[in-house]
């Protein structure tokens, strides 16, 4: 592995009581043995009989078909390559988290996500001009982004790609769903939004894909996700647009981008990405 993960390690499980094993950095690959590693077993209530979650992985019903596009469209690829499946189990190609079962995820296996990160450049308010970090003399991006209402921490506006759904689609619907409030809106006004919306989030650049360090990650279900930058260059497009956080969003702002953001998940190592490729402030 080239590196480890660490939100998913050591704490309690979200939205339980369930105190996870601890796992030290040297026991968190597969390949080096531990007999005493018996971890405990958990999948939420929330995330039991759902139409978007799968059944007990020892149901007689249940028959996935591993690290392959199902005929439900339940895509079990992952975009790391193939996992190992031990005793009927999928297996967290990043190592030991401490759990075992589903947690909150609806999938054994890779949990696929789609992550939009909207920037614009920060401006004066009376001139216009592009703002230049005093230290760096970098220009200062900024990105939208919302607060979680789980874990009341600030992430991107991304979710769950849904099945069947291409992830392109899942990046603009999720941004219109928690950074516009599109589910409040008429079904004209969220055409009339969607139709605006549409050739921006067709010009975006890839800065991630593969597996996220996510607080839900369990030893047998994980996040994955693909992050995608859509920059507004002159900040005349999207700036235009009236922010109102929606759906799993609490509240929703431009924010500056520098490090001493701190994120949901992995969002902070995408934001950074940004960063190197647009040469910002950091």
């Amino acid at each position: 592995m080239t590196c480890l993960h660490h939100k998913c390690r050591n704490c309690l499980y979200p939205q339980s009581t369930v105190s996870r094993q601890a796992v030290p950095d040297d026991k968190v690959s597969w390949d080096v043995e531990w007999d005493d590693y018996n971890p405990p077993k958990h999948t939420a209530f929330s995330a039991i009989n759902k139409p978007w979650a799968d059944p007990d992985i020892q149901d007689p019903t249940f028959c996935p078909k591993w690290n392959a596009l199902n005929g439900d469209q339940v895509d079990r690829r992952s975009h790391l390559g193939p996992y190992k499946i031990v005793n009927n189990f999928p297996q967290n190609p990043f190592g030991r988290t401490g759990i075992f079962g589903r947690g909150l995820l609806g999938r054994w296996g890779p949990n696929h996500a789609a992550d939009p990160i909207v920037t614009r450049w920060k401006r004066d308010k009376d001139d216009g001009n592009v703002l230049v970090d005093k230290l760096t003399n970098l220009p200062v991006l900024q990105f939208v982004a919302i607060q979680r209402r789980d874990t009341k921490e600030w992430a991107l506006p991304g979710g769950m790609v849904d099945s069947g759904e291409v992830f392109s689609k899942t990046l603009q619907r999720e941004f219109e769903e928690e950074a516009m409030n599109s589910i409040e809106m008429s079904s004209e006004q969220r055409l009339e939004l969607h139709t605006q919306l549409k050739q921006f989030f067709s010009q975006g650049i890839e800065v991630y894909r593969g597996y996220v360090d996510d607080p839900r990650n369990t030893d047998n279900s994980w996040m994955e996700t693909i992050a995608m930058n859509f920059h507004d260059e002159t900040g005349t497009f999207v700036g235009r647009f009236q922010l109102c956080a929606g759906d799993d969003a609490a509240k929703v702002q431009w924010m500056d981008l520098n490090q001493s953001v701190r994120l949901y998940a992995s969002h902070s190592d995408f934001l950074q990405k940004v960063v190197q490729y647009h040469k910002s402030h950091w």
